[in-house]
């Protein structure tokens, strides 16, 4: 199994857990971490913003990225949300196994 993990951005605790709650209940991910207190700087219409937000760390089968992606778009309040997968190279063996395991479908 090719794993991957996903950066996702949310702008509140409500959003990152019903996005945690549906991926991980669907099982298109075995595990979202949020991690609060980001502070982003970005360029949007023509002005550059700051917002908190949370960064969420979804571990995943790289061939549900796709799908993994279209539940974030649909669940998501952003306009542009932030979804970027990046492949997972190696990892303990056992926790790559249980990730194979909780994304079977």
């Amino acid at each position: 199994m090719k794993a991957a993990l996903t950066l996702v951005t949310v702008p509140d605790r409500k959003t990152a857990r019903k996005l945690a709650d549906a991926l991980v209940g669907e099982r298109l991910a075995a595990c979202v971490t949020a991690v609060p207190a980001a502070e982003s700087t970005y360029r949007w219409k023509g002005r550059v913003e700051r917002a908190r937000e949370i960064v969420l760390l979804v571990k995943s089968r790289a061939s549900l990225a796709r799908r993994l992606e279209r539940r974030i778009r649909e669940l998501h309040p952003y306009e542009v949300p932030e979804v970027l997968h990046v492949p997972i190279s190696s990892g303990a063996a056992s926790y790559l196994k249980w990730m194979e395991e909780s994304t079977a479908i």
